[in-house]
């Protein structure tokens, strides 16, 4: 194997509490910098903006959180660790939108069914990838540990159509 395949972000498994941190980094990071523009009057930010930056970061995390859970060894501790980053996320960038907007998630608009639609679509991520991986190792114990077995079967079964 190359080392460059070895070397790939998507071989590892990150700490989904690390990627919810780094999340709400972004969510703050990009608020502060959208707030700071409005008030300095460079360009037109509309009040709603750290709703969408919060929307956008918890899809980033849960598109991320999902694939990195191909690569995990221990899904159901990873699955636990996942959905508490999710809602701790969630919880805390809310909160920091709220506190940034003035606006509470029932006066934001359509961002309340942003935030539902991309916890939904979470929930369906973290599925699918948990799905692929059992199937995937379920493909992989059938290959390799019984080949022989149905190798003689089917040898078996030709030489008795033979005679």
């Amino acid at each position: 194997m190359s080392t460059q395949a070895k070397d790939s972000i998507f071989e590892r498994a990150f700490n989904p509490v690390y990627q919810a941190l780094l999340s709400l980094g972004g969510v703050i990071v990009v608020s502060l910098i959208a707030t700071g523009v409005r008030l300095s009057g460079i360009m037109a930010v509309p009040n709603r903006f750290p709703w969408m930056a919060a929307a956008a970061f918890l899809l980033c995390f849960a598109m991320f959180n999902s694939v990195f859970a191909l690569s995990t060894k221990n899904m159901l501790k990873y699955w636990s660790r996942s959905i508490y980053s999710f809602l701790g996320l969630a919880l805390l960038a809310g909160s920091f939108a709220w506190l940034l907007s003035s606006l509470p998630i029932s006066e934001a608009g359509s961002y309340r069914w942003i935030l539902i639609v991309v916890t939904v679509g979470y929930m369906v991520f973290l599925a699918m990838m948990t799905t692929m991986r059992s199937i995937v190792e379920f493909a992989q114990r059938e290959e390799w540990n019984h080949p022989r077995i149905r190798h003689k079967e089917d040898r078996d079964d030709r030489d008795k159509h033979i005679k």
